[in-house]
């Protein structure tokens, strides 16, 4: 049974304020099927995010905006066919970009719902929420880290560029797991 809740456990560390992310410890990842067989993994870089954080959890807001030209799935060749026109079109849409709508807790998991905009395409997704904690680094500045993962289908978004296998199938999978691991400082 599905329950959502406005109740939120205690989260220990959790500070209200404007949390912008660190760059530097921080990777947007995806993965998807390869020959129906393996997966091929890559990574964006993070242009920015801001979470603004109010005392209640539940009454957050995300966004996020990726740079679509820093994708990096480790071959050249790869990468350069994924910024042309038959997939990202990188000249006519250089980021993606998340912004949420609302936060729930449900069945003991957060869940961020929220609008993400790729390919000049907008569609609601959800990513599921896990806290990695909180701390002060040796500067002085008060983190939080976080993994949101969620899955989209591609198509939705307009990218359906493909080609037919000689033993059945297709070459690239539909679904697409997102996993963004962030690294937050609350700002003073």
């Amino acid at each position: 049974m599905t329950e959502t809740t406005t109740t939120v456990p205690e989260i220990p560390g959790y500070k209200a304020g404007t949390w912008v992310l660190d760059p530097a410890h921080s990777e947007v990842t995806f993965s998807l099927r390869h020959m129906m067989i393996s997966k091929v993994r890559g990574v964006f870089g993070l242009k920015s995010a801001t979470i603004e954080a109010p005392e209640n959890p539940l009454d957050a807001k995300v966004s996020a905006t990726v740079d679509v030209a820093s994708i990096n799935t480790n071959d050249e060749n790869r990468d350069n066919h994924l910024r042309s026109a038959d997939f990202f079109d990188v000249a006519q849409f250089p980021t993606i970009e998340f912004v949420s709508t609302g936060v729930r807790y449900q069945d003991g998991d957060f869940l961020v719902d929220g609008d993400l905009t790729m390919h000049g395409v907008t569609k609601p997704v959800t990513f599921e929420l896990e806290f990695g904690g909180f701390g002060t680094d040796p500067y002085g500045n008060y983190k939080a880290g976080a993994t949101a993962t969620g899955v989209i289908n591609r198509e939705d978004f307009g990218l359906t560029w493909n080609a037919a296998l000689e033993t059945g199938g297709v070459l690239v999978g539909k679904d697409v797991t997102i996993t963004l691991d962030l690294q937050g400082s609350l700002q003073a």
